[in-house]
């Protein structure tokens, strides 16, 4: 490290009287330095020194100084007690007061926050608020310093306290010291892991803190009195001046490492500018000077191990290949460092340690100190080897041991200007000097005597030995490079524009050199190689070139790919190799490999190849080699094998010719897959047609199915060629292979049949089957293609296929939902059994997946289906069944027809229940509710829920106002296992019915019409009346109870009253009600005389003189006790009965007897349906019918009977 005065600037005397500079300050653009000199602040151009202004707003002498951290302002306080804040433009824009005298002022880093100190206090002001915020100290302030993040504020003060402060003023620790504190300084650098603050007192110490106050090693002795210290380079390095009239570079550790400058009196202020290597200096004697740091590069260099210092105390090896570095700690200063093999020396200031480095287990770089040599050394250049250092003294060498004991010394005739170890056994290494007069020497250690190798006429700047020790290149003063052979003396070499230079340590004829930007490579007697290059050149191994630019190291990867062609080019094979072996890339050792092959130089082609791990190649030169040993000697032959391999096919036959094996060649085009050539080659047409067979085969196996097709067809393989193109969909092309076969191949054309029907190409499938006359597979092909009508038309010429076209048909309209249609299409099939078991399914599908309408649909399906058998006794496939299982039947259909209406009912309470916002009427639900509480007493059906049930009766009840039923149906909810979701609502609901009164609304309790009873809500007997125990009849849209009273004939027979009702003239009872309105008064003519009668149950229901109705009437209830029994009613009866209240419900057949109802109120007009035999309100039946197209329950379309 060496030191350059930029510029100097001294006060004269005479014109300000004291002209001590008491402080200085930088811009932090580092544009400006600001300086206290008297009582002016000079403001100077930090890179050439002139004075911009001085200004002159203190009436006393100026002590400090400082600039804030963005620039735009700057402070002054001096003996005239006042601060003062400029702009940057040199203008005054406040000032403010304190007591004493300033001492030192500071910005806050962050905040701009000032900080201005005294004898007595600190303030501290920011240009947001108006006033100075002040705080006593209990000594004089002598200097402060804030910390990066501007969290606390440092105080050195007169009595030896340092005490750290809060931004706020607080005081928050305090460092005791034993003399005045004149100098500190927190460490900037923001990598630090805490904040540091260096401490300069007059005991001569300087010291360094935590910010909680922990000092950091020991205080370190200056032996002179600091009177400031500043941090530079970022916080790396310390500058310290004081009153040995000096400025000292230190450590951040505190180690001192040189001088910076010698003044001519004490050092008051020094200061960094900042982010450059430059230094202020103000002295006592009024003279400011910038002095520029210029630092050396320390290094050494060992093939691919270089060592170079760093933050001037450590020094780093580094392996240029792996980039792995080790660091050494010398917590001194180094000045120089040699490196050789396992040793390096490292000189201090006052010793040189010699180190081992050797590699562990990982293959990591670790050192051992080995010995030191505890003497102060002075040289130029150090050069270590195995056992030695060698120092070099101008012109003087002189060898120590690691004792430190003199051994050799040599005086040579001119200064030297270069030295290196050039290797040799240990304790006789050859040394290589190159002079200032142009002479290079060979001196070896154990001798006395230099060895002249040759005599230039300019001055040695750089020289390096070749590998074998036979070729000497020298860079001397004038750029010239110049390459000897030492055996000769001769010039072999010669080129201008160098500067350093390299032989490769790796390969004899190669060498390195740099100049002008540019890295210059010699390999052999080729040209020059050149590249772009910043540095200049240190080292050369391999293929890596190893360049020093300023003081960064940096590996070059340099391509042999030029080297290795050119000795291609020459058919120089071993050189290339050995070129390549430097670094060449893996194309460059394909080619190598293969022009040696070609060049029949089989050893150098099997190591090449096997560097790029080609093993088709190496097997090539273990066949070639085994050949030759038995007794091959046909090159013609190795030269076609090698052309076959290398791809030139061509080339391969011509040689396969003229050795005379012409099979080798058309073998060499079929294992390529060359066909034409191959056939060019083929000798006749039966080799040719199995060549195609190959050639097909090949296809296969390539993928292509196209050709392969193609080749089949060619070759007359039909069958391949058509099981190709149907896997493949290629249809087109099948129907063409399909025509153009004849009809005698008729297995194939049904194959292409069949490839056609997988594909859905019906039009070509059909041709196929007509073609062969195929018509059980053109049946199949209708089914398959869903063609019904062709199918049907088809199959009224040949109607043995009838049940291979009606199955299929129903099994897909059943797939349709068209399971009516597929019910009589199982039935034309003659399979009954498969229409109830679809049916059986689609009911048990309906129960799983909760869709219970659909569910009761399909038990009502089934339900007439067994009825249907039960009364045909017809089993659907020719046959008859007994009596016994017609009875089964009869037995299915009521258990199924029960079903259907139990899931018809529950549709409406499970939606009610699962489903929000349900549209259905809660009256109809509520009748639904009941109806199903009635009707299932015993076991209940899968699927319905009586939990459900029972809870739309209590959500029901209670909206309705059934309090009664209400209350009894939450309380049959406490015996069932409630979901937690619903117990808390469930809960709660309970307690709120029970504060409704106990009792029904009398509008909702039931009337039987038979009897007249009023019945409750709820019967445990069932749903028929508690009186009478008569059924109710109810409307299965709705589910009111319906004033239907059933009755039976007692002097006819079933047909016979059938046939009377049916009869236009069978009834002879008709209507002679007058109504005057429709409000339940009715007018009769009875006697001669007009009687208004009004009832619930319409004027005819009480009717006395109608026999039907007296004996209503007169029912006994005693007798009916012995169970239910229909009214009886004569035939006279009978035909005095009005048509229009007569329903008949009656099934196909004989096995169920017909039923006979009577409407109460003819006024309630009722619809029956003629198909499921349920009864309805018309008017919900007709909008059903509307809406749905058929009857709510059976969806039938038939024809409906109503009154």
């Amino acid at each position: 490290m060496r030191t350059v005065i930029s510029w100097t600037d001294r006060i004269p005397e005479h014109d300000v009287g004291n002209v001590a500079v008491n402080d200085i300050a930088f811009k932090p653009d580092g544009t400006q330095l600001i300086a206290g000199v008297a009582n002016r602040v000079l403001v100077y151009d930090a890179a050439v020194g002139d004075m911009i202004h001085s200004l002159k707003g203190h009436k006393d002498v100026v002590y400090c100084v400082g600039y804030s951290r963005d620039g735009k302002r700057f402070a002054s306080g001096g003996a005239d007690k006042t601060v003062i804040i400029w702009t940057m433009k040199a203008e005054g824009i406040l000032k403010y007061q304190h007591s004493d005298s300033i001492q030192c002022v500071a910005y806050n880093p962050i905040t701009q926050q000032l900080a201005s100190a005294t004898s007595s206090d600190f303030g501290l002001w920011s240009p947001e608020q108006k006033s100075v915020s002040k705080h006593k100290v209990n000594s004089k302030v002598l200097c402060c310093s804030w910390t990066n993040d501007g969290h606390h504020l440092a105080l050195g003060q007169l009595n030896g306290t340092i005490s750290v402060r809060s931004k706020g003023g607080d005081e928050k620790l305090t460092i005791k010291r034993n003399s005045p504190v004149w100098t500190l300084s927190w460490n900037p650098s923001r990598e630090e892991p805490f904040d540091i603050l260096a401490v300069g007192c007059w005991d001569q110490t300087l010291s360094f803190y935590h910010l909680s106050g922990k000092p950091i090693g020991r205080d370190r002795t200056l032996d002179f009195d600091p009177c400031s210290i500043s941090y530079f380079s970022n916080g790396e390095y310390i500058c310290i001046g004081g009153s040995d009239q000096k400025v000292s570079l230190w450590t951040k550790e505190g180690v001192r490492l040189n001088t910076i400058a010698e003044m001519e009196d004490w050092v008051w202020s020094v200061k960094q500018r900042p982010k450059q290597n430059f230094v202020a200096v103000g002295s006592n004697d009024g003279q400011i000077t910038m002095y520029q740091l210029i630092f050396s590069t320390v290094h050494g260099l060992y093939q691919d191990q270089y060592a170079y210092r760093d933050y001037m105390t450590d020094v780093i090896i580094q392996q240029l290949v792996t980039e792995k570095k080790l660091r050494i700690r010398c917590k001194d200063y180094v000045k120089k460092i040699a490196i050789y093999k396992d040793r390096l020396a490292v000189q201090l200031s006052d010793r040189v340690m010699i180190y081992e480095l050797y590699y562990d287990d990982s293959y990591d770089l670790k050192h051992k100190l080995k010995e030191r040599i505890m003497k102060k050394l002075e040289c130029n250049l150090l050069v270590v080897t195995s056992m030695h250092i060698v120092l070099c003294q101008e012109k003087k060498l002189q060898l120590y041991n690691f004792s430190g004991g003199k051994q050799r010394e040599w005086v040579l005739e001119s200064v030297i200007r270069y030295i290196k170890v050039v290797g040799g056994p240990i304790e006789r290494e050859a040394l290589l000097v190159g002079l200032k007069n142009g002479t290079v020497l060979k001196i070896f250690i154990d001798n006395p005597f230099p060895i002249q190798l040759i005599k230039l006429n300019s001055p040695v700047r750089c020289l390096d030995l070749s590998a074998s020790r036979m070729k000497l290149a020298v860079v001397d003063e004038n750029a010239n490079c110049l390459v000897y052979h030492l055996k000769n003396k001769e010039l072999i070499f010669q080129e201008l524009n160098a500067n350093s230079i390299a032989w490769n340590t790796e390969y004899e004829d190669m060498l390195c050199f740099s100049g002008n930007g540019v890295l210059n490579i010699k390999t052999g007697n080729f040209p020059v190689h050149q590249q772009k290059l910043q540095g200049f050149v240190v080292g050369f191994k391999g293929s890596k070139i190893f360049c020093l630019h300023f003081v960064a190291m940096h590996t070059i990867d340099v391509p042999q790919s030029v080297s290795v062609y050119r000795y291609l080019e020459k058919k120089d094979y071993l050189h290339a190799y050995q070129i390549a072996c430097l670094g060449a890339t893996e194309n460059d050792w394909r080619i190598l490999a293969i022009q040696a092959l070609s060049g029949l130089n089989f050893e150098i082609a099997r190591k090449a190849f096997i560097r790029v791990r080609d093993v088709r190649y190496i097997e090539l030169l273990n066949k070639i080699e085994l050949e030759r040993r038995l007794g091959g000697t046909d090159d013609q032959l190795f030269l076609a094998e090698i052309y076959a391999y290398q791809g030139k096919y061509k080339e391969a036959a011509k040689y396969f010719a003229k050795s005379g094996h012409e099979a080798k060649a058309i073998e060499m085009y079929s294992d390529l897959k060359m066909w034409q050539e191959a056939k060019n080659i083929c000798p006749n047409d039966d080799n040719l047609k199995d060549l195609i067979r190959c050639q097909a085969r090949w296809a296969e196996e390539t993928g292509d199915w196209q050709e392969a097709a193609q080749m089949w067809v060619q070759s007359g393989d039909h069958m391949r060629a058509i099981g190709i193109m149907g896997e493949r969909g290629w249809m087109d092309s099948l129907i063409e292979v399909c025509r153009q076969l004849p009809k005698s191949e008729t297995q194939s054309i049904r194959a292409c049949g069949q490839f056609f029907r997988k594909h859905g190409i019906h039009a070509y499938a059909k041709e196929a089957y007509l073609k062969v006359n195929d018509l059980k597979s053109l049946m199949q092909l209708h089914v398959e293609m869903l063609k019904w009508d062709e199918a049907f038309l088809l199959l009224d010429g040949h109607p043995e296929y009838a049940e291979e076209v009606y199955l299929p048909h129903a099994e897909w309209l059943a797939l349709n939902d068209r399971f009516d249609e597929a019910q009589e299409a199982f039935k034309k099939a003659n399979k009954p059994l498969l229409a109830l078991k679809m049916l059986e399914q689609l009911a048990h599908n309906g129960v799983m997946e909760c869709r219970f309408k659909d569910a009761g649909y399909y038990f009502w399906k089934l339900a007439y289906e067994n009825l249907r058998i039960a009364q045909t006794k017809d089993d659907g496939e020719g046959g008859t069944i007994s009596s016994e299982e017609a009875s089964a039947k009869l037995h299915a259909f009521h258990e199924y027809y029960r079903n259907a209406e139990l899931y018809h009912a529950y549709h409406g309470i499970y939606r009610y229940t699962q489903v929000p916002f349900t549209p259905m009427d809660q009256v109809h639900l509520f009748h639904i509710a009941r109806f199903l509480s009635m009707t299932l007493q015993g076991e209940i059906p899968a699927g319905i829920s009586r939990l459900n049930i029972v809870l739309a009766l209590a959500k029901l009840g209670k909206q309705l106002q059934t309090f009664k039923l209400a209350r009894f149906a939450y309380d049959k909810l406490q015996t069932f296992v409630i979901p937690k979701k619903m117990i808390d609502n469930l809960d709660l609901q309970s307690v709120v019915i029970r504060s409704k009164p106990f009792e029904d609304t009398e509008d909702m309790l039931p009337i039987c019409y038979r009897c007249s009873f009023t019945n409750p809500l709820l019967n445990n007997k069932g749903d028929v009346c508690c009186n009478c125990y008569a059924p109710f009849v109810r409307s299965f849209y709705s589910f009111e109870h319906l004033p239907l009273v059933e009755f039976q004939v007692e002097d006819g027979d079933e047909e016979e009253v059938i046939s009377i009702i049916e009869s236009p003239t069978g009834l002879q009872g008709g209507s002679n009600k007058k109504k005057d309105a429709d409000d339940g008064w009715a007018s009769n003519d009875h006697g001669g005389a007009d009687v208004l009668t009004f009832g619930g149950m319409g004027g005819d229901a009480l009717n006395m003189e109608d026999p039907f109705s007296r004996q209503l009437m007169n029912l006994d209830y005693q007798a009916n006790q012995q169970g239910y029994q229909p009214i009886s009613v004569t035939l006279d009866m009978l035909r005095n009965f009005k048509r229009d209240e007569i329903f008949v419900v009656k099934w196909p057949g004989n096995v169920i007897h017909a039923k006979f109802y009577r409407n109460m109120i003819p006024e309630c007009a009722i619809a029956l349906c003629q198909e499921c035999n349920h009864f309805f309100h018309e008017e919900d039946f007709e909008f059903e019918c509307l809406k749905r197209g058929g009857c709510p329950f059976c969806g039938s379309t038939k024809s409906m009977g109503s009154a």
